[in-house]
């Protein structure tokens, strides 16, 4: 019987259907320009909200869902790598879909197309808001109306990250497990491996390669540009379920009260950009000829950068030499409780 819960194992989020989903630290981009793909700097920790009922804000525990620590203006991006069957993934910054820049739903659209799918889509950098290009998920707190949910909505109510996993229809997903059968039988044979199927996954690289009281409320706004692509949905309209198969609420906290909630220390402040470069670590670029880019967004390529709130960015870029840039090819946990979001 299919596990209908979500769960943590470890820092990574389990979905029901197959899908894994860990959130990466990263180095924050310039607003001006645009970019390869950052490196990834190791996990955010990720804890249940239900496991600190007793220090968490009473508008958590209704929620429910997972939290983790961030600082202000930190960058992160969110990995699928480890996911098992196809899915489509819904993306909220606060209750606004990342891909479409539409509200949050609850069921799937394709025009604008309003999820991922997974595991062809290996990770995600930010919001869909031009050709070819993303802009970076970066922290700031609510109340500035330097949110993406701000800017979108004009009003900063949710904050956080939503998310939200479909299955395969049970039509199609028999489909595709008879047809991962016969591969494996394949790919064992004289023959050699078969081709991958239509629509299933490109493998990602390993991501160690790759990539009570009221608590301060933090959003993601965006920061610079970057080349990546959106994939476009190559299923049939109707391959997907109806209802979604689970959903979970990602509440972002500052470092301060992530120390007073859990009691643990939060990860060291974000390593520093120019050092990272000087010290001729890999940047990232990924491109799969075969997939299709979802058109960008009007709403979000609107958003302005967090730096017209915050001030300007006075880390200092270094651009990466070429050599830098490398191309990509292209246990279970407690369930964690859901709530009223």
């Amino acid at each position: 019987m299919a596990d209908d819960t979500v769960r943590i194992d470890g820092n990574t989020l389990r979905l029901p259907g197959g899908v894994r989903v860990r959130f990466m630290r990263t180095l924050r981009l310039p607003e001006t320009g645009t970019h390869e793909l950052p490196p990834g700097l190791g996990e955010f920790p990720v804890r249940r909200v239900e496991d600190h009922a007793d220090t968490v804000p009473a508008e958590w525990r209704a929620r429910g869902g997972v939290m983790l620590p961030v600082y202000l203006r930190e960058a992160m991006w969110l990995s699928f790598a480890g996911s098992t069957e196809p899915a489509a993934l819904q993306v909220g910054v606060g209750k606004v879909c990342a891909v479409s820049g539409r509200p949050w739903s609850s069921l799937l659209a394709r025009d604008p197309q309003n999820y991922v799918v997974l595991p062809r889509q290996p990770w995600l950098d930010g919001i869909n808001s031009g050709k070819g290009t993303v802009r970076q998920f970066v922290a700031v707190p609510l109340g500035l109306g330097a949110t993406v949910e701000g800017q979108v909505t004009g009003e900063e109510v949710w904050g956080g990250l939503q998310l939200q996993s479909f299955r395969l229809n049970d039509a199609e997903l028999a489909k595709w497990r008879e047809w991962e059968r016969r591969r494996s039988v394949k790919s064992v044979s004289a023959y050699g491996a078969a081709p991958p199927a239509p629509g299933a996954a490109m493998a990602a690289a390993p991501a160690s390669a790759a990539r009570a009281r009221s608590a301060p409320a933090m959003g993601l706004g965006v920061g610079g540009s970057m080349r990546q692509e959106v994939y476009v949905d190559e299923r049939s309209r109707g391959a997907w379920a109806r209802e979604p198969a689970g959903r979970v609420f990602v509440h972002l906290v500052t470092p301060p009260e992530w120390r007073r909630i859990t009691g643990e220390a939060p990860p060291p402040s974000p390593v520093d950009r120019a050092a990272y470069t000087r010290a001729g670590l890999p940047w990232f670029e990924y491109y799969d000829d075969a997939a299709q880019d979802v058109a960008p967004s009007d709403t979000l390529g609107a958003v302005r950068p967090v730096g017209e709130w915050l001030g300007d960015d006075h880390e200092p870029w270094q651009e990466p030499a070429p050599h830098q840039v490398k191309q990509l090819g292209d246990a279970p946990g407690e369930p964690v409780e859901d709530g009223d979001w």
